[in-house]
């Protein structure tokens, strides 16, 4: 047991930094660096022939702590993440609403509502039983297509996605020209967007191609992208009537 005399003989910490500590004792407790520090003296002085339960108990607690606050960043950023991109498909939405004309339409979907989607290149797709000689699908090739019948399912049959599925996202490492026109050759990822383009018609395709081979990838969610073809279809069905 201490007498008197040694515990006179301990150096004393400083007194106005005792002091402080003992007002706020909160700036050491959050302080994980000098708990540590305490902590670590705590069992120096116990000797190495003690288990100390109660820091072992810490040492796991904080581990989850650290393991939940990485979940909590996580999930924070996917929030962030979501809802940047739900306000990346309003503005397009909006914008491919504006037009009065389809040519306009169209042309804005290769244009503002690309640029709007960060895409490098948007496609139309349309299947016809016949040829389509029509001036106004010459005029809009870069951004409308005319494709033979069963040409969209044939397109997606080799896609790790069900039959059915509306949307497919997947990475290419050569993309069909007949698709993608002259920008093919650029051109790593793609999303594409069944379209139901209204009873006794034949379904359509919209194709969003990305120079970047991970903007689109098969892992990534279709919430949003499937929002966006359900209103594009009906716009299409506008048109088409």
């Amino acid at each position: 047991m201490k007498t008197e005399a040694d515990m006179s003989s301990t150096p004393r910490m400083d007194e106005p930094l005792r002091e402080k500590i003992m007002t706020q004792p909160d700036v050491i407790l959050d302080d994980k660096e000098l708990m540590r520090a305490l902590i670590a003296a705590n069992e120096r002085a116990m000797g190495g022939n003690i288990v100390d339960l109660r820091g072992i108990a810490m040492d796991r607690l904080e581990t989850r702590l650290d393991r939940l606050e990485d979940t909590h960043r996580s999930v924070i950023a996917a929030a962030y993440e979501n809802l940047a991109g739900t306000n990346i498909i309003h503005r397009a939405i909006l914008r491919m609403l504006d037009p009065v004309e389809f040519e306009c339409f169209l042309r804005d979907l290769g244009g503002d509502v690309a640029e709007i989607l960060r895409v490098d290149s948007v496609r139309l797709i349309l299947e016809s039983a016949q040829n389509d000689n029509d001036p106004s699908v010459q005029r809009m090739g870069d951004v409308l297509s005319v494709a033979e019948v069963g040409f969209i399912d044939r397109y997606l049959a080799d896609s790790r996605s069900g039959p059915g599925r509306i949307v497919t996202l997947r990475q290419l490492s050569d993309a069909d020209a007949r698709v993608h026109g002259e920008r093919a050759a650029f051109l790593r990822s793609e999303a594409c967007i069944r379209l139901d383009l209204g009873k006794d018609r034949l379904p359509g395709m919209l194709v969003l191609g990305a120079e970047d081979p991970h903007q689109f990838t098969p892992q990534q969610g279709t919430d949003l992208l499937t929002f966006f073809g359900g209103v594009f279809e009906r716009a299409m069905r506008r048109w088409l009537s």
